[in-house]
């Protein structure tokens, strides 16, 4: 049997997930045929639903079997605080919207700003085009920019948040915010061995949020929030205007179920290979 390996961790332990090849192309079929050519009103308003389903009380039961079966440390909660100031988690949304009780720590300049799998990883001068709808798209209509905005020397990377992962998304560098635009799109599914040969091309369909931030040393880091089916919300921190200053780490975004998020950035990842698991706050 074929299989697809994807490597991804759970808390301290890298594992590899093996998927059928007659699973992936059965998934391929009924979240890109089927489900990518629904209108995206209709694709929002399905996601609306389903996202409703985890803001019931109810759901709240979720948690403790989902932890146990996700992460080999059973006291994994511990290191997070329920969101908005609440004293305990009320429902599976709570859970997924969780907040660091203490934030990392890490002195490098450059941190990741997201925790998972990094499933696309190029130079900019490298990365491919894709032809969607009937349109030729390249990786920078992610950030919808002009094809000579980035520089050809910028290194691309796509994150890849599955449900189980952390969904806040954290400044990488120290900075000020130059850019904040909203992208109406789609919300195909994000899954990225679907998408062999193209892993980010959700990325160039979706709803999402671009973020630049110019670092202490006058360059652009550019960021894209994506949305995927049963993402409510993205949200961004009130605060988060363009000329504000950032500080590393600061939280720029956060995600209600599902996400990807990608980043054009001056210089290449040090510390991690295509199909590596990532942590918010390591050493980019």
């Amino acid at each position: 049997m074929q299989t697809i390996s994807i490597s991804t961790k759970s808390d301290a332990h890298f594992t590899v997930f093996k998927v059928p090849q007659w699973r992936a192309v059965l998934y391929q079929f009924l979240s890109v045929q089927i489900w990518g050519n629904l209108p995206s009103v209709l694709q929002r308003k399905l996601s609306a639903w389903y996202s409703t389903i985890y803001t019931k009380s109810y759901s709240k039961k979720i948690i403790a079997p989902y932890i146990k079966i996700n992460y080999r440390d059973k006291n994994y909660l511990k290191n997070f605080k329920p969101p908005n100031g609440k004293k305990e988690f009320e429902n599976f949304q709570d859970f997924f919207t969780r907040e660091f009780r203490k934030l990392p720590e890490n002195t490098s300049t450059y941190v990741w700003p997201c925790e998972g799998l990094l499933c696309d990883m190029n130079r900019i001068s490298n990365t491919s085009s894709s032809k969607i709808k009937g349109e030729r798209r390249h990786i920078e209509t992610i950030f919808k920019v002009d094809n000579a905005t980035i520089p050809k020397d910028y290194f691309f990377t796509n994150v890849f948040l599955h449900n189980k992962n952390y969904h806040r998304i954290h400044a990488p560098i120290s900075g000020t915010i130059s850019r904040i635009q909203h992208v109406p799109g789609d919300l195909i599914i994000l899954r990225p061995w679907i998408y062999k040969e193209d892993p980010s091309l959700p990325a160039l369909r979706n709803e999402r949020y671009n973020i630049d931030i110019v670092d202490l040393e006058g360059r652009t880091w550019y960021i894209s929030i994506v949305g995927g089916p049963a993402v409510g919300t993205i949200a961004l921190p009130e605060k988060l205007k363009v000329g504000a200053r950032v500080e590393k780490l600061e939280e720029i975004g956060l995600f209600y179920l599902g996400s990807t998020c990608c980043m054009a950035a001056p210089i290449a990842p040090r510390h991690h290979r295509m199909h590596s698991f990532v942590e918010v706050g390591a050493t980019y």
